[in-house]
């Protein structure tokens, strides 16, 4: 029985979990370099160093049964000597070697028949002149950072050029995707292979980043089976254990295409805390740990609202934050950070709706902890 779970990072998806483990008698033991990172507050031991330190993961080793991930920043190479010394890490690291650049995980994905955009590695000149494209970096992107839409081979150059030289051949190109919706879905693997995928979300980027989550239900029925297929396919193609996070473009034909993958809890999935039988963070350490995974089903419609930076300050906006737990079935998560910025999640707010909420119902509500939250 796994009772001690490592996990390395300790930023708000580690310290979400802290009521799962609770719940489930598990004891948390963090690695960090960061003692103001929210999940060192949770922690029953902290080890203090960089994410990509393996040195520092087989301390960490040391003080538990197994090892999770809160984010992909790590050094894979040296953690897989670890796992051939009998490091039991979920999902395993073979499992998130396909995953972790963004152009394999494409050839990946295309390989086993996922549909995803066109792409290729974006390595040298001379470059496709049909625009707009997308850059993405191929490691480390995250929250929009690392990504551009390209709209002609003016802009294309003139982000090159800014580009250090050692960056100017890890990029991945695709193509602009005029998509109706982006998408999104939480799905989790046993150990001994049972799967269980939640339900379908609409996701709502302001500046790239994840800004707003609608969980209703009346996303077409055809769109949700190709979600639901492709999530099952992938985790059993890699043998995966734990839960991941899959966005997709929704195109005008109603076909869908991955876009990225995150192996691991994801912001998509935070409304889960409330509005779902089991929490993505409570899933994420049942397949840890070798439990039964639990009950995936919707309790009621939610929409959920990141609290993003949106200046830079030292401030708990504490005036702002009691105005939103004032919100009727509102349900208000302060990550405790001590430093806001433009685009940093701070915090998130899910309202749970009434049983027949729909879309428009969703985006009135996310409209009202807008209006509380940023400058008018």
């Amino acid at each position: 029985m796994v009772q001690r779970v490592g996990v390395i990072g300790g930023g708000q998806l580690a310290w979400m979990m802290a009521t799962a483990a609770q719940k489930l008698n598990i004891e948390l033991i963090i690695q960090t370099p960061y003692p103001t990172d929210p999940a060192v507050s949770i922690a029953t031991h902290t080890v203090f160093a960089p994410i990509a330190d393996a040195t520092a993961t087989a301390e960490l080793a040391a003080h538990c049964d197994a090892i999770t991930f809160e984010n992909e920043f790590v050094d894979l190479e040296a953690l897989l000597k670890l796992e051939d010394q009998g490091v039991q890490f979920y999902p395993s690291l073979r499992s998130l070697v396909p995953l972790l650049d963004k152009y394999e995980q494409r050839c990946y994905l295309r390989d086993r028949g996922l549909p995803t955009p066109e792409f290729t590695a974006l390595t040298e000149i001379p470059y496709p002149a049909h625009f707009p494209i997308v850059l993405k970096a191929r490691r480390h992107g995250y929250d929009g950072q690392g990504t551009f839409v390209v709209k002609s081979q003016d802009d294309l150059a003139q982000i090159l050029t800014a580009l250090p030289d050692w960056l100017k051949g890890y990029w991945l190109q695709e193509e602009f995707v005029p998509f109706e919706r982006e998408l999104a879905v939480m799905a989790a693997r046993s150990r001994s292979g049972e799967i269980v995928v939640y339900p379908v979300v609409e996701t709502q980027q302001e500046n790239q980043v994840c800004q707003r989550v609608l969980v209703t239900q009346d996303i077409d029925q055809a769109v949700v089976h190709q979600v639901e297929t492709i999530a099952q396919t992938l985790l059993d193609r890699l043998s995966y254990v734990g839960i991941m996070g899959i966005e997709f473009f929704l195109n005008k034909a109603g076909q869908v295409l991955v876009n990225e993958t995150a192996p691991r809890t994801h912001n998509s999935g935070h409304y889960s805390l409330d509005a779902c039988v089991t929490s993505q963070f409570e899933q994420q350490l049942r397949a840890v740990c070798g439990l039964p995974l639990g009950n995936p089903a919707l309790t009621a419609p939610a929409v959920m609202v990141n609290l993003l930076g949106y200046e830079t300050a030292e401030t708990d906006y504490s005036e702002k934050r009691q105005k939103l737990a004032q919100i009727p079935n509102g349900h208000l998560y302060w990550y405790g950070k001590s430093q806001a910025r433009p685009g940093r999640k701070l915090g998130h707010v899910t309202v749970l709706l009434s049983a027949d909420a729909d879309r428009s119902q969703a985006l009135k509500t996310a409209q009202t902890i807008e209006s509380i939250w940023y400058p008018q």
